[in-house]
């Protein structure tokens, strides 16, 4: 029997920099002259103007839409039907991951040419060949999968270090830092914090979020903004995200207003690990990054406090078509729920909560 095949996938162009969108019309302008612009609220705000400013004179028809949030089938068909009514060549998503699934979705249904134009760099979604779709009551619904990837990615790094603020997680899960009155941690200019051991400044990955304190573009934020955006969403394509996904696909089930998508994965990311039967070693090396950059380590910091939250959470994420079961030996709920609790524990016992 032949195992799987070794492919790559990537979107087929990729641009990023300094006000990139006052050249999108030089970039994109081969796919049409009717352009659809699925965008977020604060997409919007931040994008329309340079985006109009890119067309100069040209007489380009351009309609931008507000969608509703949320990658839903309602909103899918309401763009769907606007793509066939205005006789639309390409559809642009404007905005974060949801916006950009509901753009990809459109064009795919519709065959259609898609743009990305991502407006923050914390989700794999602009590079990746697939949707996340939820129902209209916001559950998770499925993986829309696609034969191929976007026909483009244009970021804009001024776009990105405007619309990127600090992590307020960071306070309640790294104690001995100091922090600004705008929420950043304080630093030195080695990078040295006021806690032992945690440093804040001096590569890349600190060095972009000190620029971003300050909306500046900075070698080290086109640096990180790169990582984020292309070569996370391009290793998310070409891996098997698994467990970790799936866990926060069961999570939208509970209707947690305030379980972001990275914080799920991340926990989800140490649920992984016990399943794996990861060394102590390992599993402490993840969850001591968490800590770090203030992501969740325990259930409480997404909003789940039951085993009845968390059944509902393991029986989701193992439906048929979830990632989870590229896992070897695949998962069953009962397994699935036993890691939560264990990764939940480890997570309270490094919190110095309650005893591992």
């Amino acid at each position: 029997m032949m195992g799987r095949l070794r492919a790559m996938r990537e979107p087929l162009k990729y641009v990023q920099g300094r006000n990139a969108l006052l050249k999108f019309q030089e970039e994109m302008g081969y796919m049409g002259t009717r352009w659809l612009f699925v965008c977020s609220k604060s997409g919007y705000q931040a994008c329309h103007d340079k985006l109009e400013e890119s067309f100069g004179q040209r007489e380009d028809y351009r309609r931008y839409e507000i969608f509703g949030g949320v990658s839903s089938h309602s909103e899918i068909d309401k763009m769907k039907a606007i793509v066939e009514e205005d006789k639309i060549d390409t559809v642009v998503a404007v905005g974060g991951g949801s916006a950009v699934d509901t753009a990809k979705a459109t064009a795919f249904y519709t065959g259609k040419h898609i743009v990305i134009i991502p407006t923050v760099a914390a989700t794999d979604a602009p590079c990746t060949g697939l949707s996340a779709i939820y129902n209209d009551d916001h559950s998770f619904d499925k993986y829309l999968f696609y034969p191929t990837n976007p026909d483009a990615v244009l970021v804009d790094t001024v776009v990105i270090a405007i619309g990127t603020s600090p992590n307020p997680l960071i306070r309640n899960t790294t104690e001995g830092l100091t922090f600004t009155r705008k929420g950043g941690i304080e630093a030195d200019e080695g990078g040295v914090t006021a806690r032992e051991g945690v440093f804040a400044g001096g590569d890349a990955v600190t060095g972009a979020a000190e620029a971003c304190k300050v909306h500046a573009v900075t070698p080290a934020l086109e640096a990180i903004v790169e990582a984020n955006v292309y070569l996370s969403g391009v290793g998310a394509d070409n891996v098997n995200c698994a467990a970790a996904h799936s866990f926060y696909n069961g999570v939208t089930a509970l209707g947690i207003a305030h379980a972001d998508h990275g914080c799920c994965v991340a926990f989800g990311t140490l649920v992984q690990l016990v399943l794996e039967g990861a060394t102590q070693e390992e599993f402490d090396e993840v969850q001591n990054f968490c800590l770090e950059v203030g992501l969740p380590v325990t259930l409480a910091e997404i909003g789940v406090t039951t085993k009845e939250q968390i059944a509902s959470i393991a029986e989701h994420a193992c439906v048929p078509g979830e990632t989870i079961h590229n896992l070897a030996g695949d998962v069953q709920p009962i397994e699935l729920y036993d890691a939560i609790l264990q990764a939940d524990a480890m997570g309270k016992h490094a919190l110095g909560q309650t005893s591992c």
